[in-house]
């Protein structure tokens, strides 16, 4: 038997059970990049890692899916696992989410049972919790630190109905004595969405997927920045440089000394858009609009491509993409980087692909950009890291 600590086992806190409304700023995330942990379909190999991907802001982690082996992937990576806050899994295959219980304990034991920290917040479909109670039951093992899961309710028309049967013949663990278990959170029908996360920044949304299970994307939207303050504007009113400014670029409104109210629209030039990172699970295609709304105009798209065009047929039987549905896809969303992954092992890294071999990944990279419209289509890589920068 394994313990963790002698905490209560799998404390789960309902603080995080809602959408925070934005609060005050404290500072805007200046950088943005995403790590590649695992870029391979269906289990880690000596070339691939299984799914995972991480997007850090000013050191803040969110990790998208957690294959088996993501653990070990972030060690040999320049990211922290104690950074991670929030953690999305798009669907419940193994090669998604067997990593979670391994990389949930580890960051246990790099904690501190006496440093208090907010809860990670763990997103996915219907079933991820139970997955992750049984697992930690099972195995006896207690975390030091909270976290809480939200759940997302599929509808019907995201896979085939005998998956939906198997789904709902999952019965609910029993949770801790004080078991606040996150929210179950609902399509919006009007947005054909699923809200997930409303903060400071960030907007985080996820949007349906047809698979052989029921599967999502997320979108990952940073609000529009303030723009800068018209300098000349502050001189012709007479506001005085110093603590007056800071208080306009936070859109805090200012009384001069002659009793005259500046508003921070009188003086602030065009706010700047914010950067779109759209993260796509397995999938052979969106499941309504929202998908297609969310991903316009992304600045990176990422989308899986398990099998190469020749191999159309089987990769939509297994529920999957090629790269030419997925370079379809980034072009109806007029998407301006197109980033594929989840490679069948078959499919080795540029680097170690011999010549004239016959599964050659740069011959998927071909397939995407006989399709692509101005995007940019990049081969994914494990440890692969693409920066984000702002908009001016």
């Amino acid at each position: 038997m394994v313990k963790y600590s002698a905490t209560s086992l799998l404390t789960c806190f309902h603080t995080a059970s809602r959408v925070q409304p934005p609060s005050k700023r404290h500072g805007w995330k200046m950088s943005m990049d995403v790590t590649f942990l695992g870029t391979g379909a269906a289990y880690p190999s000596p070339t691939r890692g299984a799914s995972a991907v991480v997007l850090r802001c000013e050191g803040e982690c969110w990790l998208f899916d957690c294959g088996e082996g993501t653990q070990t992937q972030l060690m040999k990576s320049q990211l922290k696992a104690g950074r991670i806050t929030k953690i999305f899994i798009t669907h419940l295959h193994g090669d998604h989410i067997f990593g979670l219980p391994g990389l949930l304990c580890t960051i246990s034991l790099q904690s501190s049972c006496t440093v208090s920290r907010q809860p990670i917040e763990i997103f996915g479909p219907v079933g991820l919790r139970d997955f992750i109670w049984r697992t930690m039951e099972l195995s006896h093992t207690e975390l030091v630190f909270p976290y809480v899961v939200h759940e997302l309710v599929p509808t019907a028309d995201q896979c085939p109905t005998e998956a939906l049967k198997e789904l709902a013949q999952v019965h609910p663990a029993d949770g801790p004595p004080k078991e606040g278990r996150g929210r179950t959170i609902l399509l919006d029908p009007e947005e054909d969405s699923y809200l997930l996360v409303d903060d400071e920044q960030f907007v985080v949304k996820a949007f349906r997927l047809f698979h052989r299970i029921p599967a999502f994307g997320f979108s990952v939207m940073e609000k529009k920045r303030p723009g800068k303050l018209n300098a000349q504007k502050l001189k012709d009113l007479g506001v005085p440089p110093g603590p007056a400014y800071g208080k306009l670029k936070n859109g805090i409104s200012i009384v001069l000394e002659n009793g005259v109210t500046i508003s921070p629209q009188e003086v602030l030039k065009k706010p700047v858009s914010g950067r779109k990172i759209c993260i796509l699970g397995d999938c052979s295609g969106v499941v309504g609009d929202g998908g297609v709304k969310l991903c316009f105009e992304a600045d990176l798209l990422i989308h899986e491509a398990t099998l190469d065009d020749a191999q159309m047929d089987k990769a939509k039987e297994h529920g999957h993409s090629t790269p030419w549905m997925a370079a379809t896809f980034a072009k109806l969303c007029h998407a301006k980087r197109l980033v594929l992954t989840h490679f069948s092992q078959r499919y080795k890294p540029a680097a170690l692909a011999k010549e004239g071999e016959a599964d050659s990944i740069v011959e998927l990279k071909r397939q995407a950009e006989s399709v692509s419209d101005r995007q940019e289509v990049t081969l994914a890589e494990d440890f692969m890291v693409i920066s984000v920068p702002m908009k001016k």
